[in-house]
This record gives C-alpha cells, sequence and structure tokens, in this order.
C-alpha cells in the first residue's frame, strides 16, 4: 500500500501534527514502507501459535491471600522515633 500527499496530509491532521508541504514527499515514502512491512508480517503463517505477551516463559508467584500482622512488631517498632507499649507515639496536633 502506498501513500500519496493527500493521505500523508490527513494523518497528519488526525495526528495533530504540523507537517510542512516539502516534506509531505518524503513522509509519504516513510509510512508507505512501514506499511509495507506490516503487509509482509501478515503473509506469515502463525496457524497454532499461541498469542503471548513475553518472550520468556514467566509465571506469577503466587502466595495464599491472608491478612496478618507481618509477625515483627519489635522490627517495625525499632525504626519509630518513638514508640511506647507497642504503638507509634506521635506528638499531639489536635488542641
Amino acid at each position: 500500500m502506498s501513500l500519496d500527499k493527500d493521505a500523508v496530509r490527513a494523518i497528519a491532521n488526525l495526528a495533530r501534527i504540523e507537517v510542512r508541504d516539502e516534506e509531505l514527499d518524503h513522509l509519504a515514502g516513510e509510512l508507505s514502507n512501514i506499511l509495507h512491512f506490516v503487509e509482509q508480517l501478515s503473509e506469515v503463517n502463525t496457524d497454532g501459535v499461541l498469542p503471548m505477551s513475553s518472550v520468556a516463559a514467566m509465571t506469577l508467584p503466587m502466595r495464599k491471600d491472608a491478612v496478618t500482622d507481618g509477625g515483627i512488631p519489635d522490627l517495625v517498632l525499632a525504626n519509630a522515633p518513638e514508640a511506647e507499649d507497642g504503638f507509634f507515639t506521635v506528638p499531639k496536633v489536635v488542641e
């Protein structure tokens, strides 16, 4: 499929791209080459090939969906500037 100047002008308008008239011939050739390459891809036989999202075989790690307290409250509270009775101590902000 080859594109002419009018088609490139219409595409640029739809894409909201400003293209000068002297660039239309060059862009028509570039876009025609891209479309020709895509047409070649449609000729590849893909029967029996499953669609994939990545070339690397991956599965997401699964874990049990359980709510816990983390099991390390002492380590967490060790990062607090001040802790009291197992809770963070913060300054009073409301009077």
